[in-house]
């Protein structure tokens, strides 16, 4: 309960998440007593971490690296599936393409070139992966073909990673507090003593030389999401936990710390239209509808807006919520015919969906609401038109199967909609986290305005600014969190020892 136990530790950790808790383990493994602070109540516990899919984005030479990962892969397994290779060269070409160049290089180096060993860490600690062969391959010549770089996923999703984590925390003797807000850094204008905190019943002082702040970004504040994404992101949905409102920012820009990155910019997709404002655990991150390459999107305007198969989803899906956030209304509709049904992910079979269905485009046009009927019809059939049907459909690659001639073609995937049933899922935008935030050095340690380190505070996962801008590589998030927690708690307990003149040994893993 919180207010039990010593009131006294060497770090304090403020969040509960992914990447609070690979802070809170290497922290731990190091010699120090830590605390976790988690503002969410137990049942809620978890960040945004909790709503994900739970994949996870590394650079791996090939199976044999994945074996390291996947110790349970049977060689049936290996022998059905081409895994492919993901390489650092190909993991920054991605970080640096859908950034648009502006990732910042010194921390893009250390996520790419740490993930592989952070995984294997992660697997030390007692997190089990497993292959993402449901979202990430198709079965084409009775063999599975993995796409996108993005292979591996916690076992049990973002919910298995949580437990995990929790679990092995506690084996540790990591002290969490649940329903705990940290609402401000105790700074005596040099360095850092700890936060002050509320919990039911109670505000106190908790103390600690050192303080990594993990809390998530501020997209669960609708009036920071307005002043810094702009006019209409109140409307958005938030896809995940509704206690990330900024709070390790606010309290770091409080004292002093420099702010940094995309603050313009977010993680935001394609999201039920009529989900609720926050995450739903039961649900998790089923209101997402990332089978949009297959479809084609129209607006109220009856208009196809973007282009679809630009890219495979994991390069695309977390800027395309921004976009349809901007349409009339703030909402689309994804259509589909009967030819690619097969290849919708299982998201689009739960119960809480936004859905018409008809047998012929004419009954289609009069079921979606908000949309001119008449103009869909004709955006239908100048879209069939322009279909290069002399293209082989492949999903496994961008396979080049594109429209000519249109204001907006479609480049990969682009499948004529004439053969019914037809199925249209109404989407708006789902806000998954906010690129801006702390500006930290390559040891994790925040920033001041000066640029100078301010002793004692330390920062990682999503409230680190300048890591994306405009854009991600899915499953780019749960890694980003887990390699600078582990490189935060590493580095305070480092800074801990050469400033007191020694700890407790390192815990054995």
């Amino acid at each position: 309960m919180a207010g039990t136990g010593t009131e006294e530790f060497d770090v304090i950790v403020v969040g509960g998440g992914n990447a609070a808790f690979c802070a809170a383990l290497s922290a731990q493994e190091k010699g120090a007593r830590v605390c976790v602070l988690e503002r969410a109540p137990e049942d809620e516990a978890g960040g945004n971490t909790r709503f994900t899919a739970g994949n996870i984005r590394f650079a791996y030479r090939g199976v044999e690296d994945l074996k390291e990962i996947m110790p349970d892969l049977t060689e049936d397994e290996i022998a059905s599936t081409d895994f492919g290779t993901y390489t650092e060269d190909q993991f920054f070409d991605d970080m640096f393409r859908v950034t648009r160049n502006r990732t910042d290089p010194n921390l893009c180096e250390i996520l790419v070139r740490r993930s592989f060993e952070t995984m294997k860490w992660l697997r030390s600690k007692g997190v089990r992966f497993v292959p993402i062969w449901g979202q990430q391959a198709f079965k084409i010549d009775g063999k599975f073909k993995f796409w996108g770089g993005l292979t591996v996923a916690a076992w049990g999703g973002g919910p298995g990673l949580v437990q995990a984590e929790t679990e092995a925390a506690k084996k540790r003797g990591i002290e969490i507090r649940y329903a705990t807000r940290a609402q401000k850094i105790l700074h005596d204008g040099f360095r850092v003593q700890g936060v002050q905190v509320k919990a039911p019943g109670r505000i106190y002082d908790l103390k600690a030389p050192c303080v990594i702040l993990a809390a998530g970004g501020f997209q669960g504040d609708a009036e920071m999401r307005t002043r810094y994404l702009g006019p209409g992101w109140e409307l958005a949905k938030v896809r995940g936990t509704r206690f990330n409102t900024g709070d390790g920012i606010k309290m770091a820009l409080d004292i002093g710390a420099s702010p940094f990155g995309n603050w313009s910019g977010c993680h935001a997709v394609q999201w039920d239209f009529n989900a609720p404002e926050y995450g739903d655990l039961a649900v998790g991150d089923a209101f997402q509808k990332h089978s949009y390459p297959w479809s084609v999107l129209i607006n109220a305007n009856g208009r196809r807006f973007l282009d679809e198969g630009a890219d495979f989803r994991n390069y695309t899906y977390a800027k395309y919520g921004r976009i349809v956030l901007e349409q009339p209304g703030n909402f689309a509709w994804q259509v589909f015919d009967a030819k690619v049904e097969k290849q919708l992910r299982d998201e689009y079979r739960i119960k809480q969906v936004t859905k018409v269905e008809a047998n012929t485009l004419e009954e289609l046009a009069s079921r979606l609401e908000g949309v001119d009927g008449k103009a869909f019809l004709e955006e239908i059939r100048a879209y069939n038109a322009a279909v290069r049907q002399d293209i082989p459909f492949n999903p496994n690659i961008k396979d080049g199967r594109c429209t000519e001639g249109l204001a907006v073609n479609k480049t990969n995937w682009a499948n004529t909609i004439d053969e019914g049933p037809f199925k249209a899922f109404q989407v708006g935008c789902g806000i998954t986290f906010t690129f801006g935030g702390l500006r930290i050095d390559t040891e994790a340690r925040v920033l001041d305005e000066d640029q100078a380190p301010i002793p004692g505070l330390y920062a990682c996962g999503e409230l680190v600014g300048g890591v994306f801008y405009f854009n991600y590589p899915g499953g780019s998030g749960l890694i980003n969190g887990a390699v600078f927690g582990k490189l935060a708690g590493a580095t305070a307990v480092a800074d801990l020892k050469a400033n007191a003149g020694g700890m407790p040994a390192p815990v054995p893993a």
